[in-house]
């Protein structure tokens, strides 16, 4: 009796196989903020494609590299239990472990179902790299999102980002991904191959000098944001005895003098929730924060509460200390920010998981463009919310620049702050839009519309940053069109390489048992 192959129980390759596997998950890893090491990545995403493709089951292959990938790029994760380790640090080595075994999953789908549209080696390897661009596509929407680490954004260091600005992050991974699949689509490597890539490579190359070097627009009235670290440790930031020390030292960074010649600010930015109190209950601090400004408005973040809901927002404070715009963060973190249908849950008597009931944050009604006078359009982005380019595509209309103020104290000092500030460069790109960051702890910085790092003050410091607002580029391509083309482009291809397996098919696709 014939079955056909995908109702037989996949065989498990050895364990040495996995474990290669395993590293070079995190030798692909090693392509990400800090270490930039694309390099590195893109052979060892090619060993993997070739690996995959001639395992007797390249999901499993999928499932260690993709758990390898995630341990050495994502083990920053960690970090948040450590704040109270002694309350929360033996969660730790689980959490990391099931975010592991998650991005595993994803890699077993993209690798294995990717490997199954080809029939040959060659189909199978694009087939592969295909699954892997729509496993990062997946990743990107599914459960609100999650597009971290994705394969392109082994580039955001390098004049490939620029292409970002026509076919956004998930064009950036499948440039990698077929980049990294030529070299083996064969029966074996060969010095053809590797050559096409790497004139591919090349290209792309020359294409982002030429698009760095050409020239940039100048704002018809320079503006001056000066940007505000206080350096407040999270086990720190909210002990009673500590809150109104880190206040007074955002108000102490906010009156600091320009330097000589330096023109004074025209905005003021305090990172995220860096105040001690409640927007609808200040007491004294916003005249404070006024006082300090002397004159300059001041955007903060900060919590506020409407009845029994807790919103993480940013106000922005004009020098008579009156509020005159407030945005309320609408993309929150899962499990962070809040629970899952923890309102639902509330129904049925369940309170302890709902925001409503002060046990977590609500989300604000959807993106938001700020008018700020002369300072133009402004649309802010909470933390989190600069992972999403989807979100910044969802404003009522075009910003001219973006404002970013977030809080990456919580995962440490290795990757995850750098990761962050890593895909604030990346929207910039994508959207032609300066982008202005004000973090808790660092980094904070300010990028032009290409991505570049004007100015930036790095982890653990305190101080300012007194720097010009760049102008911003036209709308670009992917400003325009978003995603869809790309996973359009996917889809095709996938068809594309299934319908030749289906036409040159040499292997029936069944066994006798």
């Amino acid at each position: 009796m014939r079955l056909p192959r995908f109702l037989l129980p996949p065989k498990r390759p050895g364990w040495r196989q996995l474990g290669i596997a395993v590293l070079l998950g995190a030798g692909v890893a090693a392509g990400q903020a800090p270490l930039y090491w694309w390099f590195a990545a893109l052979p060892a995403l090619s060993a993997l494609i070739y690996l995959a493709v001639r395992s007797v089951s390249p999901g499993w292959i999928g499932f260690a590299a993709g758990f390898g990938y995630a341990l050495a790029a994502m083990f920053w994760i960690v970090e948040p239990f450590f704040v109270e380790a002694e309350r929360y640090g033996w969660m730790a080595p689980f959490a990391l472990v099931l975010m592991a075994a998650g991005m595993g999953v994803f890699w077993a789908l993209s690798v294995g179902l990717g490997a199954r549209l080809g029939a040959g080696p060659a189909t199978r390897a694009l087939g592969v790299a295909l699954g892997l661009v729509a496993g990062d596509a997946l990743r990107s929407y599914v459960f609100t999102g999650f597009p971290w680490v994705l394969l392109g954004h082994i580039w955001i260091d390098t004049p490939v980002a620029q292409a970002a600005a026509y076919i956004g992050p998930l064009g950036l991974s499948l440039i990698t991904a077929v980049l990294a699949a030529l070299p083996v689509a064969g029966q074996r490597p060969q010095v053809a191959r590797i050559g096409i890539a790497a004139a591919l490579l090349g290209a792309l190359w020359w294409g982002g000098v030429q698009r760095l070097a050409a020239p940039d627009p100048v704002r018809a009235e320079p503006l001056t944001l000066r940007l505000v670290q206080p350096n407040a440790p999270q086990h720190l930031k909210w002990l009673p005895e500590y809150r109104m020390e880190f206040f007074l030292r955002h108000l102490a960074l906010t009156a600091t003098p320009s330097e000589q010649g330096q023109p004074r600010p025209d905005l003021i930015i305090w990172p995220e929730t860096a105040v001690p109190f409640l927007l609808e209950r200040p007491g004294d601090g916003l005249e404070m924060i006024a006082e300090a400004a002397s004159g300059v408005p001041v955007a903060i973040g900060v919590q506020r509460a409407e009845g029994r809901r807790y919103f993480n927002s940013l106000a922005v404070i004009a020098p008579d200390a009156q509020v005159t715009q407030v945005y309320d963060k609408a993309h929150l973190v899962p499990f962070g920010e809040y629970i899952p249908f923890g309102d639902i849950f509330a129904r049925f008597g369940i309170a302890a998981f709902a925001a409503q009931e002060g046990n977590g944050y609500s989300a604000g009604p959807s993106a938001q463009v700020l008018d700020l006078g002369g300072l133009g359009l402004a649309q802010p982005l909470i933390c989190y919310e600069a992972v999403f380019p989807q979100d910044i595509r969802r404003a009522p209309t075009r910003p001219d620049w973006l404002l970013q103020v977030t809080n990456d104290a919580w995962f440490g000092e290795l990757s995850g702050p750098w990761q962050h500030f890593a895909q604030a460069r990346l929207r910039a790109i994508e959207f032609g839009l300066p982008l202005a960051r004000a973090a808790n702890t660092g980094v904070s910085g300010m990028i032009d519309a290409k991505g570049r790092v004007l100015a930036e003050l790095g982890l653990g410091r305190e101080g300012v940053l007194d720097v010009p607002l760049p102008a911003a580029l036209a709308p670009t391509p992917y400003a325009r069109f978003g995603d869809v083309p790309v996973i359009v482009l996917i889809l095709t291809l996938s068809i594309i390489i299934y319908r030749l397996r289906q036409r040159y098919r040499v292997d029936p696709g069944a066994q006798r048992v």
